[in-house]
């Protein structure tokens, strides 16, 4: 009996973890996307990682690829966090965003933790789906 109780321990103990990780990776992702929204690209580049800085190394450069590139993610109608993965060692986030047209994308963020919190290291878009299909 003290077996299963102390297994049952650990499980909330680390399901208890994952929903924090879960819950502050949703709140960084949301945070971009509403920086995208109000068009304040310098807000919205501090949630990239430094690799993904590097890469753009200006917030106009960065906001210029988000509106040609993800131009769901710069003016999304509806977003919806699926789930948190690990593959390969790194964690994505699945979101289900539905575009101005009320079409659906379903996007894949890689994210990193570094010394100053959750980053996005990058973002793959799956395709566009029907998620009751």
């Amino acid at each position: 009996m003290r077996r299963i109780l102390l297994a049952l321990s650990l499980s909330a103990g680390l399901a208890t973890g994952a929903f924090a990780q879960s819950t502050e990776i949703e709140a960084n992702i949301a945070a971009q996307i509403q920086a995208f929204k109000a068009d304040d690209f310098a807000t919205a580049f501090t949630f990239a990682s430094p690799n993904i800085q590097s890469i753009f190394r200006t917030p106009e450069n960065f906001g210029n690829m988000v509106r040609n590139g993800y131009p769901m993610v710069w003016r999304p109608s509806d977003i919806r966090f699926l789930e948190l993965r690990e593959i390969a060692g790194a964690l994505w986030q699945k979101v289900l965003i539905v575009d101005g047209a009320g079409q659906t994308h379903i996007l894949d963020y890689q994210m990193i933790q570094l010394e100053n919190g959750w980053k996005i290291n990058g973002v793959q878009l799956l395709g566009n789906s029907d998620p009751a299909a």
